[in-house]
């Protein structure tokens, strides 16, 4: 968000304080990055990072020398690197951000190295792996008064600035319930895999493992992708598509962490999340909001049958998306480059957007996804140049990151609820601390 818009928005100012004071203060021509993970997800981020005329793409690391050759070939003027730590230090002096672009368990290993640089930092979602590797990033970006944004691209994208304008004006009262829900499925349910396989040549294992537990390669179980259904390194289908899902109505109605978790699922297997979650949480009321809110969201799990998620002429309900339940109707936000449908008694109703000057603002919806996503990474260039501020900064994604990786801990003990203490940082279930925070392997 540019930052003029941003001193119009009563909404934004009365969320300034998210907003690092350092926001207006780096005046450079040429935001000098460096980018962490340059294969799969990392090559899109690369992409649209260095579109910007103001992105120099300074060095670049990866784990992967085949994914690094490539990188390099698109960018020959960075330097190259396979360990992050090796080029946050030769560079600390040539670089102003990273990116970080990397399997979920070297997410905030990677961050707050670059973080206690002094770097700005943009990370993809899930912001971190744990609780507390959460809790530790906001701290040191708001301490160090740091530029952050997480990778949920689609938060910048017109339909969900809009969905939030909405229900933040009324259009369906307060809001007692969310459901959100996707078909997709990254659990697993099978054994874990015996004997190892040889490593490619291209791969250096060891610093792919990182800070997580040793443990044997086997082709087509980690690396690349399959890594986001095992519980040592991704976040399950809540840490993929949940925090997309989620990012929407968590912002629209100002929430915080939730009171209480319950996760129905399968037994754990203490290898992989389970294929299809069912989880409940339930949140302190806020002014968008009736006293309490229930959140119900489920994965792997397609058609859905409930009559709140009924919709007006039998239409099919969409593969993926959130419904919000307010005291006046509904509204549909499908997932995604879709616009949010109002549903009052049944029926659909127009919406008139135009009486909601908030939403003149945002401009004509963008239909071409090349260039809707991009805006996300512009406007963390922008804000590292003083021009804008981060929609998406570590002291907003870090909350809604807690929420998601509670719902994953709840899946350790299914079908129990949890109680949840934001101040303590503490289940009230001593059992279900311990999986807060895991140790770091030394590599």
């Amino acid at each position: 968000m540019k930052k003029r818009d941003f001193l119009k928005s009563s909404a934004a100012l009365a969320s300034m304080v998210m907003i690092p004071s350092s926001i207006w203060s780096m005046k450079r021509s040429k935001i000098r990055i460096a980018q962490i993970g340059v294969g799969g997800m990392g090559a899109e981020d690369l992409n649209s990072m260095s579109s910007h005329s103001s992105a120099d793409i300074v060095a670049l690391c990866d784990i992967d020398s085949m994914a690094l050759d490539k990188a390099r070939k698109i960018h020959p003027k960075a330097k190259g690197y396979s360990d992050y730590r090796v080029m946050l230090e030769e560079m600390k002096d040539q670089i102003d951000a990273v990116l970080v672009s990397t399997p979920d368990h070297t997410h905030a290993p990677a961050s707050i190295m670059a973080m206690n640089l002094n770097k700005h930092v943009y990370c993809q979602k899930p912001l971190t792996h744990n609780v507390t590797e959460a809790r530790s990033m906001m701290k040191i970006a708001k301490e160090k008064n740091l530029i952050t944004q997480m990778g949920i691209q689609v938060h910048s994208f017109y339909d969900y600035k809009l969905a939030t304008i909405l229900i933040q004006a009324g259009i369906i009262g307060k809001v007692h319930t969310v459901r959100a829900w996707t078909n997709r499925n990254f659990g697993y349910n099978g054994p874990v895999p015996k004997g190892k396989d040889p490593i490619p040549e291209s791969l250096d294992w060891n610093l792919w493992l990182g800070t997580s537990p040793e443990r044997p390669y086997k082709e087509d179980y980690y690396h690349p992708g399959n890594w986001r259904k095992l519980v040592d390194y991704g976040c399950g289908t809540l840490g993929d598509m949940g925090v997309h899902i989620f990012d929407t109505p968590y912002n629209a109605l100002a929430l915080d962490v939730p009171l209480t978790v319950k996760n129905e699922c399968r037994k754990p297997n203490g290898y992989g999340y389970p294929e299809k979650n069912t989880v409940t949480y339930t949140f302190p009321g806020t002014p968008y909001t009736t006293k309490n809110l229930t959140w119900i969201w489920s994965d792997g799990q397609y058609p859905l049958i409930e009559e709140n998620l009924n919709l007006p002429n039998k239409d099919e309900l969409p593969i993926q998306g959130s419904m919000f339940i307010g005291e006046k109707g509904r509204l549909l936000l499908p997932h995604f480059m879709q616009e949010p449908r109002l549903i009052v008694d049944g029926k659909y109703k127009k919406i008139d957007i135009s009486k909601y000057s908030e939403a003149q603002k945002i401009g004509d919806p963008i239909r071409e996804y090349d260039i809707e996503t991009k805006l996300h990474y512009h406007e963390f260039v922008d804000a590292c140049l003083g021009e804008a501020y981060c929609t998406a900064p570590f002291s907003y994604s870090g909350r809604l990151t807690e929420t998601i990786l509670l719902g994953g801990i709840a899946g350790r003990f299914p079908n129990k609820k949890l109680q949840w203490d934001s101040e303590k940082a503490l289940f009230k279930e001593a059992e279900a601390n311990q999986f807060l925070d895991s140790k770091y392997r030394v590599f």
